[in-house]
């Protein structure tokens, strides 16, 4: 096979169109539908979430390649050149590599250039964490695209009907929908098991920046989508009822071999990214490596925050300010610790937090720290930010309301906050430790229910 034929049959077929419609479904998704986001799970700040939002994108853009390619083999029949081309002394694997070839070129194309955009776009981040997992994450869904590109020209090859693209077409959005996966919670899970979700090429969209995907995944999918390849251009070339079943072996004995392969269970499909997740310190305080480049700006408020802890709390004081690493769903508890400040990137009380803000921030964690997740994901009603922005001001010695989050609901936050700092500060010195370390007792407890009620005051 030469350049010129292969130019020649991407000017007749229609593969050129079906690279065109992956690549303009790929981006719109990406750009419109979901678009830049603030989460540190965003497709545009890190590599590996980036991979795997596009990973996302063919639970819709699989169907549409099966369809197109099934299109795409209704060809010969169309023509009635089936007989004739039967009677073409090459050998039928070398007639059928031609458009087999253009197909994987523009799906491949397209769909390259729908991971350029993203990485684009990390690029001109701030990140300076550059992992390779995320190069088998786009390259066995590139393998899925191809695979269920020729797949559907098989199939169309041995059953020459009007009926068999938009029937494959809607079998692989079936499939896709039923076997979709969510990040409902701490690990992405849907309404199939596991083990069978992993046949399609999608997965969930990143809600967690240090998942990934595990290599057992990797390697049982590059079998099933390769044999699933395999019978596709077996079919193709396929001129008989024996040759189109012998055709089938392939799918069928890389989809058992898979099962074999693929992980049963959730948190064996999606694991923490070990490299991602190793914690860097300056001092006492630390970030994962893949926010090292936040280390610089965090460190000196880190430090600020931990001295006026240990000046207000002594022996009782945390003695470090670490990033969360744990991984939870979006209402699950925090693991929280009376010796560490644990702060989550993706919280907007600390990612907003600008000068002296993150150090009042970190402060109130330290003494009042929320028991759920508060990110971009998630808003809370103010009631953490209260708690927080009293005992701040109790150990800075100012009150100021932390509201840069825009977590406030309403005026009616802001005069709780302010009614709670008045009651705190009207009682005797004694007290107030006392009762900033019944606070304090109470958040790390998970108890949302202040046993006195002075700093949430009535906002409960």
């Amino acid at each position: 096979m030469n350049v010129r034929v292969l130019r020649t049959e991407l000017r007749r077929s229609v593969a050129p169109w079906a690279g065109v419609a992956v690549l303009t479904t790929g981006l719109l998704f990406l750009l419109l539908v979901l678009g830049p986001g603030e989460s540190t799970a965003d497709w545009t700040v890190q590599w590996t979430p980036m991979a795997l939002t596009v990973r996302g994108l063919l639970y819709y853009l699989w169907p549409v390649a099966v369809g197109l390619g099934a299109l795409q083999g209704l060809r010969d029949p169309r023509s009635r050149v089936t007989e004739l081309m039967a009677t073409v002394p090459r050998p039928a694997w070398q007639r059928v590599a031609v458009p087999s070839a253009a197909s994987a070129v523009t799906l491949t194309s397209a769909f390259l250039v729908i991971v350029a955009t993203g990485g684009t776009w990390v690029l001109l981040g701030d990140t300076t964490y550059m992992p390779l997992g995320w190069l088998p994450i786009v390259l066995v869904a590139a393998l899925a695209l191809v695979a269920g590109t020729l797949f559907g020209m098989g199939v169309a090859r041995a059953l020459p009907s009007v009926l068999t693209p938009p029937l494959m077409a809607v079998a692989a959005l079936v499939m896709t929908v039923l076997l979709q996966q969510f990040a409902d919670e701490a690990l992405p899970t849907g309404n199939a098991p596991n083990l069978l979700a992993q046949l399609v090429p999608g997965v969930a969209l990143p809600r967690e920046e240090l998942l990934t995907l595990a290599p057992s995944v990797h390697l049982g999918q590059t079998v099933w989508f390769s044999g699933m390849l395999a019978t596709g251009f077996a079919l193709l070339a396929a001129a008989s009822a024996r040759a189109r079943l012998l055709a089938l072996a392939p799918v069928l004995g890389s989809a058992a071999l898979a099962l074999l392969i693929l992980p049963v269970e959730p948190r064996d499909t999606y694991v923490i990214d070990k490299a991602a997740a190793e914690l860097v310190c300056d001092g006492p305080v630390c970030v994962t490596e893949m926010h090292r480049d936040r280390l610089a700006a965090l460190a000196p408020h880190g430090k600020e925050a931990l001295r006026v802890l240990q000046e207000v709390l002594g022996e009782d004081a945390p003695d470090v300010v670490r990033e969360e690493t744990a991984l939870r769903g979006p209402m699950g508890k925090r693991e929280l610790s009376d010796e560490a400040v644990l702060i989550d990137l993706d919280d907007p009380v600390i990612v907003r937090a600008e000068g002296e803000q993150l150090t009042r921030a970190l402060v109130g964690q330290g003494l009042a720290p929320h028991c759920t997740e508060r990110s971009s994901w998630i808003n809370g009603i103010g009631l953490d930010e209260i708690s927080q922005s009293v005992g701040a001001g109790w150990a800075l010695g100012d009150f100021r309301l932390i509201d840069w989050a825009g977590h406030f609901d309403g005026p009616e936050h802001r005069e709780a906050g302010e009614a709670a700092w008045g009651r705190l500060t009207a009682l005797p010195p004694a007290e107030q430790r006392a009762w900033i370390g019944d606070t304090r007792t109470a958040a790390l407890a998970c108890d949302v229910r202040d046993a006195r009620g002075v700093l949430t005051g009535e906002a409960f």
